[in-house]
């Protein structure tokens, strides 16, 4: 379960940014938007997050900078070579904050457990990185590790309460490489079950990006699967009756990378395929997926995931959710994410989004809504609904439209006529 998020030095980031879950005081929809933590100090998180903003203002960045943490963390240890360079960002619109690393931090549960883990790196190593855990309300820090400037090596401090071969972990731990990754590629009990909530819990699909459909086809192949893709078809109205698959006799390229090059080859397999039944009274047809509108099929694709997110208590990242999709089929992707009965496992939704018609108080609470704006230095800010304090009857919309929240696009001069040629 996600509560906080902080980066900086990153892209369009200069100045720390926070994204927080950790759920205000207010009261309203509790019930349905909110996760009870457990934790007497943070009470609740939300179970959804929504960023707004114009474009080039950051969004993506922020969404983007939280899957280039985890995929640090699931690499570094394996698939970076020694010697590799990070393909990192730091802000490049001033030179002081170019020369410096780039900072990530998150604060998660794991297990009922408070962990807030951080690393700052540079394309050539790790700089600093280090780990706390909240067993109590004093938090233990297990290990931190800072680059020292002079011996040109890492300088590593151990709590008592990581146990296991530190040694052994530290010697092993390449400059480009993580400590938490090599210790738990080593097998490390206490960091290895950390190691996989950051590698595995969250779900990142990139603007335009959408998963393959073939994951939700794979749930035709069961009663349940199939029960469960045709419920959230049929719950979202775009007049899908029902969905089977079949299948196809086709080709399957492989890439094998060797010595003398890339080579490719074909291998001959069955293809499932599904297929879309659509009924009038006048009588029914069967379509293909190539056949059906862009929105249906991102929304086909997107069921796997969003049903194994809602299942396992996830964390799903999307940028730009409402991308070929009708204002309403988001806002069923949100609700599910809010009904307890479809998300008992307290998934949470993180997205950003252009949809204004979102931005209702029936839908969101006011600590669920984010905004991005560059300053006049053209680094993002980050900033929350709540910092307004909104009238109960505000709404939301009108006011985020006409600039009262900022985060929205200015014109100088409005636009003026094309003049006809003659």
């Amino acid at each position: 379960m996600l509560l906080e998020f902080r980066i900086r030095n990153y892209r369009s980031i200069r100045d720390e940014v926070v994204i927080s879950f950790v759920a205000s005081r207010d009261k309203k929809l509790a019930d349905t938007h909110l996760v009870s933590t457990g934790i007497t100090s943070l009470p609740h998180v939300v179970r959804s997050a929504a960023v707004y903003g114009p474009n080039a203002s950051g969004k993506s960045t922020l969404l983007l900078a939280l899957h280039y943490m985890c995929s640090v963390v699931a690499e570094s240890a394996t698939i970076i070579q020694p010697g590799q360079t990070f393909n990192v960002q730091p802000f490049r619109l001033d030179a002081e904050y170019a020369r410096q690393p780039t900072e990530f931090e998150i604060t998660f549960l794991l297990g009922g457990v408070r962990h807030q883990y951080g690393f700052s790196l540079t394309p050539e190593r790790i700089v600093n990185e280090w780990l706390l855990v909240y067993r109590s309300s004093k938090p233990q820090q297990w290990f931190s590790r800072s680059f020292d400037e002079k011996k040109q090596g890492s300088v590593y401090e151990f709590s008592t309460h990581l146990t296991g071969p530190r040694k052994l972990w530290q010697e092993t731990t390449r400059p480009n490489a993580l400590f938490l990754s090599t210790a738990a590629q080593l097998n490390s009990e206490l960091l290895g079950p950390i190691f996989r909530w950051l590698v595995e819990q969250p779900i990142y699909f990139g603007a335009g990006l959408s998963p393959l459909p073939d994951l939700t086809t794979q749930l035709l192949q069961t009663e349940i699967g199939k029960q469960a893709v045709r419920e959230f078809l049929v719950s979202a109205d775009i007049s899908i009756s029902d969905v089977v698959s079949m299948s196809r006799p086709g080709f399957q390229q492989r890439i094998q990378l060797g010595p003398d090059g890339a080579k490719f080859s074909r291998e001959e397999r069955e293809i499932l395929m599904p297929q879309f039944v659509h009924k009038t009274k006048h009588g029914s047809a069967i379509f293909e997926l190539h056949e059906e509108s862009q929105g249906t099929q991102r929304l086909y694709a997107l069921i796997a995931p969003v049903l194994d997110v809602l299942k396992k208590g996830r964390l799903l990242i999307v940028d730009e959710l409402d991308s070929s999709l009708h204002p309403l089929l988001v806002r069923r992707l949100v609700q599910m994410f809010h009904q307890s009965q479809l998300n008992p496992m307290g998934a949470q939704l993180f997205f950003s989004t252009h949809d204004t018609s979102l931005l209702d108080r029936t839908l969101f609470r006011r600590d669920q809504i984010w905004f991005t704006e560059k300053d006049q230095d053209q680094a993002t800010r980050l900033y929350p609904l709540s910092d307004f304090s909104p009238r109960e009857t505000e709404a939301w919309e009108k006011g985020y439209l006409i600039g009262r929240y900022g985060a929205v696009p200015f014109f100088d001069e409005p636009i003026q006529p094309i003049q006809a040629a003659g």
